[in-house]
């Protein structure tokens, strides 16, 4: 299906059936003259002046005169000249993975599950889609080696690390569970006006910091060759676009969808890869929170997102990426769903409180497919 434009400023979509709805001025809510549902109307006045700031800025910059390229941003070759000696071969490993779990012990945003995200995450990866285990990354705040610390500068290396040297028929794998938060958008390649970004564990330190959604797209978008595939996991609130992928994909409870173009004037191609292949699969919208990770406890406490996730691929295998988008939403709508996640992985979790509703997992690629036809593969 062809994508769509993004809708104007003065419309958006029916929280039901997802078609356009043209909003009065000044409206809270609007009534969908096909299915009837009432959709409330977001009003979010500082994301649209920081977009216009973002366009006015671009606009003068269009203008100005011609300037060297601004120097390589920290995840370029210039900054890591060589990565770790700790960290797995990745030349030659067809399928490789990273997979980050921040638990950021010992602070008030302490998550319980976030390291047992990324074991559950492994087992699949080498249990169900044959990743050999030596081709799996794994940085967590409990590892011994300080390399696979998930500070931002190991995360930065280790983005890098799981895009070196992929080719043709490579499948690249980066999930991601622990906070997440929005920034106000300076350069105007945001919709919204906010740009989104990644906590690593030493997010709040000076030396530190988050990682923008700009950064994680130069770092393992923009480089993926043709034949590369990549899909991204990410367990975190405002995690919808993280990617800055060009194309969001609105799915309402009907099974009706639609490719939204996120792209704006100064994004362009910008956000695409080099002939290959991204898909994200986020915990919620940009504008969303996701559950905490104690959402399960027993043996092991997960994230809602990564559980809803496990549960439809071990549910179905060889599953479409639209029925594996529905399913996911219908476990976290259904406070986790009547049966639990069956086979052996099934054993690690055991549901006991209900979920939160105010999270919708999202889909988002680097170009449009049908999604009812494509199946899922990693």
């Amino acid at each position: 299906m062809a994508a769509s434009a993004r809708p104007p400023a003065r419309t958006t979509w029916c929280a039901r059936c997802g078609a356009y709805l043209s909003v009065a001025p000044g409206a809270r809510s609007v009534r969908c003259a096909l299915c009837h549902a009432v959709t409330r109307v977001e009003r979010r006045p500082h994301g649209l002046h920081h977009a216009a700031v973002g366009f006015i800025k671009g606009l003068i910059n269009s203008f100005a005169s011609p300037q060297a390229p601004p120097p390589p941003s920290s995840s370029s070759a210039a900054s890591f000249p060589q990565l770790p000696a700790s960290y797995p071969r990745a030349r030659g490993c067809k399928k490789r993975a990273l997979l980050v779990g921040i638990s950021y012990a010992g602070t008030r945003y302490e998550l319980k599950g976030a390291v047992n995200d990324v074991n559950c995450m492994g087992y699949l990866l080498r249990e169900r889609f044959g990743f050999p285990a030596d081709c799996i990354l794994v940085l967590t705040q409990e590892d011994g080696d300080p390399y696979r610390v998930p500070t931002r500068g190991n995360l930065m290396r280790a983005l890098r690390w799981l895009v070196d040297g992929a080719t043709s028929g490579d499948s690249l794998v980066f999930h991601f569970s622990g906070h997440g938060v929005q920034k106000l958008d300076n350069n105007g390649d945001e919709a919204d006006g906010y740009d989104e970004a990644l906590c690593p564990v030493d997010f709040e330190d000076p030396c530190g910091g988050v990682i923008l959604d700009d950064e994680i797209n130069a770092t393992i978008v923009r480089p993926l060759g043709r034949g590369v595939k990549l899909h991204a996991i990410v367990d975190t609130c405002h995690s919808g676009t993280i990617l800055d992928l060009p194309y969001l994909c609105r799915l309402s409870r009907t099974g009706y969808w639609q490719w939204e173009n996120q792209q704006t004037r100064f994004s362009s191609e910008q956000k695409c890869t080099s002939g290959g292949l991204a898909i994200s699969i986020s915990g919620c919208g940009d504008s969303q929170t996701s559950q905490d990770t104690t959402a399960f406890s027993g043996s092991t406490s997960t994230g809602a997102m990564t559980y809803s996730f496990i549960k439809a691929v071990e549910s179905e295998p060889g599953t479409t990426y639209g029925r594996l988008l529905t399913a996911m939403r219908a476990t976290i709508r259904d406070n986790g769903g009547e049966l639990g996640i069956p086979g052996p992985i099934g054993t690690f979790f055991r549901r006991v409180i209900t979920f939160s509703c105010a999270q919708e997992p999202q889909l988002c690629a680097s170009e449009t497919f049908d999604i009812y036809r494509k199946p899922f593969l990693l």
